[in-house]
């Protein structure tokens, strides 16, 4: 289905976000239980969501801070974790680089790993797409998202140690990324990628501070860079 008008991109947007709701739910539910276990109340969990808006930055952050980790060590491993929005950023910016600033802004703060992903596979599909049919496809593509993260953010708050563990929310965690991944595995790079880096956060799993999970990213960003070169200079050598 093709976009037409801002209007029917955002309506577009919001229809390929929905899916996500399925993991969002449970996902931001738990980040308030665990929230509550790490001792932060109800309305500081919210403002943690409201301000990070990120939930593999904030997981992170909550897991140091149960383990009593220094506090820079916290901020640091939450910001290592987050630096994939710089690479999001980059990566949107020929496509929404020319918006208003208040647009651009208002992407900035809303681009979560969901709202990345569904935006620039429709914006790869549909190159024709202008400016403003871009900007209302990513923010009706986060509509769906956003707002139930801040809602269950707080429901689990409230619910606390109520919500049995038998009902295991941190399904959520790995299929909401398996979910948003498996598309974008498009070149042996990608797969390189995502290979090592798996390999990599299983050796370093002991690595105190869950330091590891900064390891392994780094790890699987170089093997893929070094792929990537790789096949370059073969199709360099070919031709």
């Amino acid at each position: 289905m093709r976009t037409s008008t801002p209007k029917s991109a955002y309506v577009r947007g919001v229809l390929d976000g929905l899916p996500f709701i399925l993991v969002i739910i449970p996902f931001a539910a738990l980040f308030g239980l665990l929230a509550v276990e790490a001792g932060l109340n109800v309305v500081e969990a919210l403002v943690f969501s409201l301000v990070v808006i990120a939930g593999a930055a904030q997981f992170t952050a909550l897991q140091l801070m149960q383990d009593e980790a220094p506090t820079i060590i916290v901020l640091a491993s939450a910001l290592a974790v987050n630096l994939r929005m710089a690479m999001y950023s980059a990566s949107l910016t020929p496509y929404i680089g020319s918006a208003p600033l208040w647009q651009r802004a208002l992407a900035a703060y809303l681009t979560v790993d969901q709202s990345y992903i569904v935006a620039v596979s429709k914006f790869e599909r549909e190159p024709a797409m202008t400016v403003p049919q871009r900007v209302a496809y990513f923010l009706g593509a986060v509509t769906p998202v956003a707002p139930l993260w801040y809602v269950f953010t707080v429901v689990g708050a409230v619910l606390g140690a109520q919500v049995p563990e038998s009902w295991a929310l941190d399904f959520a965690i790995p299929i909401t990324f398996l979910a948003m991944i498996g598309p974008m595995f498009r070149t042996l790079a990608h797969v390189a990628a995502a290979f090592v880096a798996v390999v990599v956060s299983l050796l370093a799993a002991g690595v105190p501070y869950s330091l590891g999970i900064i390891i392994a990213g780094a790890a699987g960003m170089i093997a893929g860079a070094q792929v990537e070169l790789w096949l370059e200079r073969r199709k360099g050598a070919e031709t």
